[in-house]
Formats: C-alpha cells, sequence, structure tokens
C-alpha cells in the first residue's frame, strides 16, 4: 500500500489486515506451486485474497452487521476510528484487492482476467456477499435453518472465497480447477463447522474475538444441529473427502492435506 496516500483510510486498511491466520493467501501460494507458479508470481494474487477478505471483516464487524467491537485481539475498525472510516477503509480494500490482481504481469492477460472474473464471482451476489445476506436474513426469520441451508450458507459466507483461493493457482496455470474446487468446498465447511466448535468451546482469549453469540442469539448452527460429537464426526469426514481430491497430485498436495487438517484443529 506504499503509493496510496496517507490518512486515516489507508491507515485503517493496513490496520485491518494485519493478524489473522493467512489461510486464503496460503492456499493461493500453495496451489500455485503445486502447479510450478513461482511465489513471485503468485504472491499479489494471495495479498489480493487477504485484502478481500479483510474488506468482508472490517464490513461484518459494522454495528448494521454483526456489531462486534473485537477482531483477531485487537478493537474492531469502527470502534478504533469511527464507522464512516470502517465503511470506506473496506471499500478500499476491496477494490484494491482487484487492482492487486492486475500486476502479476508475467501471467498471461487472458488468465488475469480469469482470476478477476472469478474473485468477483466468490465475492459477491453469488457468492460471500450472498451467505452473508443469507446469514442477517436468518436472524429475524420465524424458524431456525435446516442442515442444508446453514450448509448453503457458508457455502457463500466462508466457502466461496476458500475456493477461490484453492483454484488460483490452476487458474493462472491455465489448467483443470476441479480437483482444488472440490478439496476447498470441503475444507471451506470444515473450517466453518470448527468455527462453531470453537464457539461452544473454545477460548475467547485464543480466538480474538468474543464467543457464545450464536447460542445466544439462538442461532441454528452446525453444532446446534448435529450436537458437538456429530460436528466433529462431520469435520473428520469432510477432511478426508478433502484429502481424496487431492489424489491426482500424489505427494505432492501433503501440505495441502496438512493444511486441511489444520482446519479442524486449530484453536482461533
Amino acid at each position: 500500500m506504499a503509493h496510496l496516500p496517507e490518512g486515516p483510510v489507508t491507515e485503517a486498511m493496513r490496520y485491518a489486515v494485519q493478524g489473522g491466520k493467512r489461510l486464503r493467501g496460503f492456499l493461493v501460494l500453495e496451489s500455485a506451486a503445486l502447479h510450478g507458479i513461482g511465489e513471485e508470481i503468485a504472491l499479489d494474487a494471495a495479498a489480493a485474497v487477504e485484502c478481500l477478505h479483510a474488506y468482508s471483516l472490517v464490513h461484518d464487524d459494522l454495528p448494521s452487521m454483526d456489531n462486534d467491537d473485537l477482531r483477531r485481539g485487537l478493537p474492531t475498525v469502527h470502534i478504533k476510528w469511527d464507522e464512516a472510516t470502517a465503511v470506506l477503509a473496506g471499500d478500499a480494500l476491496q477494490t484494491f484487492a482487484f487492482e492487486l490482481l492486475t500486476l502479476p504481469q508475467s501471467l498471461p492477460a487472458g488468465r488475469r482476467l480469469v482470476l478477476v472474473a472469478e474473485l468477483a464471482r466468490a465475492s459477491g451476489a453469488e457468492g460471500m456477499v450472498y451467505g452473508q445476506a443469507l446469514d442477517i436474513a436468518a436472524e429475524t426469520a420465524s424458524t431456525p435453518l435446516t442442515l442444508a441451508e446453514i450448509t448453503r450458507l457458508q457455502a457463500g459466507k466462508t466457502g466461496a472465497l476458500i475456493r477461490f483461493s484453492a483454484m488460483s493457482g490452476a487458474l493462472m496455470a491455465g489448467a483443470d480447477p476441479a480437483p482444488l474446487a472440490a478439496y476447498a468446498d470441503a475444507i471451506g465447511l470444515a473450517f466453518q463447522i470448527a468455527d462453531d466448535l470453537l464457539d461452544v468451546e473454545g477460548d475467547a482469549d485464543k480466538a480474538g474475538k468474543k464467543l457464545r453469540k450464536d447460542a445466544e442469539a439462538g442461532k441454528a448452527t452446525f453444532v446446534s444441529l448435529l450436537g458437538i460429537a456429530g460436528a466433529r464426526a462431520r469435520a473428520e469426514a469432510l477432511v478426508a473427502e478433502a484429502g481424496a481430491a487431492l489424489a491426482p497430485y500424489g505427494s505432492a498436495a501433503a501440505t495441502l492435506i496438512d493444511t486441511a487438517r489444520f482446519t479442524i484443529s486449530r484453536d482461533s
């Protein structure tokens, strides 16, 4: 962000992208390496997806959305600055993400265009934003969501950006993204189940955010519908599905398989 003008919005952008697990950026780099694409080419795409993810968190934390005051162990952007700055910082992070996708000049222009289109699809009205809208609607619904409805919601809200991240290496290489898409669909759902388990069993200090919110709000989750043991078993089965999806890559996919296991063993 060195070329951006200094001021509260740029400061808030830098603040918003610090910390976190960097899972999505990591998936971009690993999927690129799996296709022989070096970090010097893939790094801009990894940074782009992290900026996009950070924007979603800044907006998700706003009073009009989840109204959170803590993120990654720090005050949320609208608490540290104000609501208007948080909205603008999120907007700027979103657009900066697409600017970053134009930068790997060593990639053919057509492949860069595919990355832009796929990230837009993953983050917009048929992906992440769609999932967020379903989540907001569920808060005032007359009946709790079913398991199928929660799965659909999370496939958008959490899963779509993870799917883009895992597919991006294949997209950069002009290869078939189907195995990585199947892998990502499995770990995206496993990731959310792990989040639901953490909300019930986790440590707020380690998680860096307020927990038990879903239960307090009476929201249906994978844990409320499947129980703790059932949710954990489903997450384990999804990790096995993720590993099976990577079979075409053989031992070269070992790190991605370890990443799938990490999604359900983390404490934050």
